[in-house]
Order: structure tokens, then C-alpha cells, then sequence
């Protein structure tokens, strides 16, 4: 007996060149399911990026009805994961150029408070992502967003490789040099020392 969350079971378990061949076939409902299997690392991938909740989900958005519109220049419908992912990072690599945009505060990509948390420990969190944010802002953006995939997406290499379009070993080294390159601005404050301390022993 077929019921409605079977089916949606059933349709989450479709292959990416199978849900883009349908589309291009006429059924184009099926983008649906890309949009639902996709959205929510890409938005956590262009926050990291930009900083900025509302500007990341714009180009999510954005990224989507380009992939929608654009599908049939999708060559390999089996990459389709890393086609789209390309989409997204052209629009943020863009938004950073712009007006030198690279100062947003981190506060718009600030996580729900515990309440818990005393004021003390609100303000010490704030100011520990202040510090950070002004330290991932002096990255280049390679580096910066190796390092954020790697660390804060927590994606292998491989996955990283086939996504940015690069070598296993470029990407080591740009997450080893933003690594360096982090430890270095953090350990300017003593606030900071622990972060720093684990970012420097931390395998790649």
C-alpha cells in the first residue's frame, strides 16, 4: 500500500541525473526535490561565506531559479550537485567583490542565544565572533573558503575537490595557509589563546 510518506521516500532516493532528466522531460514538479535535497547546504555555505543570513538566502534563491532556467546547459546530468554548488559560489564570490562587502558583521549570522547564557557569557561570545570574523575576513577568498567547507561543513576533500573544481592537494595546502593564517590573527589576543591553540593542532 502506497502512502504519501512513502512516496516522498521513494522520491528522495532518486539519483540527481534521474530528477533532471525528468524535468527536462516535462515534469517540472521534480525540481522540487533538488530544491529540498540541496537547499539547506547551500544556505549554510553561502551564510559562512557572507556572513549574512538575508543576503544568503537571496542567493540561494537566486541560485536555484538560474539552475532552473539554465538546465539544459547541465551537460552531466550526475553532477549535477556540483554544477548547482558552482552557481552559489559565482554569486558569492561576486556579492564579496562588491562594495568591498567583506565587513558585514558577523552578528547578522550569529546563532540563537542559550538562555541559559549570562550576560557575561553573551558578551564574551560576541566578542569571540567579532574576533574571529575580522580574522577570516583578512583570508583570500580561496583560503577562506577551503577553510570553511573543511572545518564548519565539515566536507572531505574529495567532496571539496569535486565541488571547487580543484586538486585534493590545492585544497590542503589553501586550509593549511588560512589555518596558519588564523592562528596567527588569534593569537594577537589572549581572549582568543584556546582557539588559536586548537586551530594549530588540528589535523587537515
Amino acid at each position: 500500500m502506497h502512502t504519501p510518506e512513502a512516496d516522498r521516500l521513494s522520491e528522495s532516493s532518486i539519483d540527481d541525473a534521474t530528477v533532471v532528466a525528468r524535468v527536462l522531460a516535462g515534469d517540472k514538479q521534480q525540481f522540487a526535490q533538488l530544491v529540498i535535497r540541496y537547499q539547506g547546504v547551500l544556505y549554510r555555505h553561502a551564510v559562512s561565506m557572507v556572513f549574512d543570513h538575508d543576503a544568503a538566502a537571496d542567493m540561494v534563491q537566486d541560485a536555484f531559479v538560474r539552475a532552473y532556467t539554465n538546465l539544459r546547459t547541465c551537460r552531466d546530468h550526475s553532477r549535477f550537485r556540483a554544477w548547482l554548488f558552482q552557481t552559489l559560489r559565482n554569486r558569492c564570490l561576486d556579492y564579496l567583490k562588491e562594495a568591498r562587502r567583506k565587513n558585514v558583521p558577523l552578528d547578522h549570522a550569529g546563532s540563537i542565544a542559550d538562555a541559559a547564557e549570562s550576560p557575561a557569557d553573551l558578551v564574551e561570545r560576541a566578542r569571540l565572533r567579532e574576533e574571529i570574523r575580522r580574522a577570516l575576513t583578512t583570508l583570500p577568498d580561496p583560503q577562506r573558503e577551503a577553510f570553511l567547507m573543511r572545518y564548519v561543513e565539515d566536507l572531505p576533500y574529495e567532496t571539496m575537490a569535486e565541488l571547487l573544481g580543484a586538486s585534493v592537494s590545492a585544497l590542503k595546502m589553501r586550509v593549511m595557509r588560512a589555518r596558519e593564517a588564523l592562528v596567527s590573527a588569534l593569537q594577537s589576543d589572549e581572549v582568543t589563546e584556546a582557539v588559536a591553540i586548537r586551530l594549530s593542532t588540528r589535523g587537515g
